[in-house]
């Protein structure tokens, strides 16, 4: 039997965000996956190297992988040192694999990486998104949103 699953990740250390994916999308629902990585990819990621700000996932041959992430190379790696750019394979279970499937071929969403971050057992995590692209309309309706609540806790703040 499986465990239950908890509404947030267990986050100890965030390395990389990608804090744009949730303005350009709707989150519909999110997922915690492993990384398969080689070593100085690891050592990179936990002097907090790393950005995912153009990256993606997609689904090839019931796999998922992180396509266009960058870890920078290891300072140290010398010949061992790994490519800053290669796809790297998530770790899912196969029935997230098959929900995602139906989703981005069904209903045309798409697979974004949140954030990258290590465990408390110091395993490195994606946090892995669902999500429907907005249009404009939408991207200024939530900057409208924003504004207005910036706003807001201004005027809280001086009469409060």
């Amino acid at each position: 039997m499986a465990r239950p699953k908890t509404s947030s990740f267990d986050k100890q250390k965030t390395v990389a965000l990608n804090r744009r994916a949730r303005f350009d999308y709707f989150i519909e629902e999110t997922f915690e996956a492993g990384i398969a990585l080689s070593g100085t990819e690891v050592k990179s990621l936990r002097f907090g190297d790393g950005s995912i700000t153009e990256s993606y996932a997609e689904i090839r041959d019931g796999e998922c992988w992180l396509i266009n992430a960058n870890i920078p190379e290891f300072s140290h790696g010398n010949r061992f040192n790994h490519e800053p750019k290669r796809p790297r394979k998530l770790l899912l279970h196969a029935r997230e694999i098959e929900k995602m499937i139906g989703a981005v071929e069904r209903k045309g969403m798409t697979l974004v990486p949140l954030s990258v971050y290590f465990n408390s057992r110091g395993r490195a995590k994606v946090e892995l998104a669902l999500a429907k692209g907005k249009q404009a309309h939408d991207k200024r309706e939530t900057m409208k949103e924003r504004d207005w609540k910036r706003d807001k806790a201004r005027l809280l703040r001086d009469r409060g």
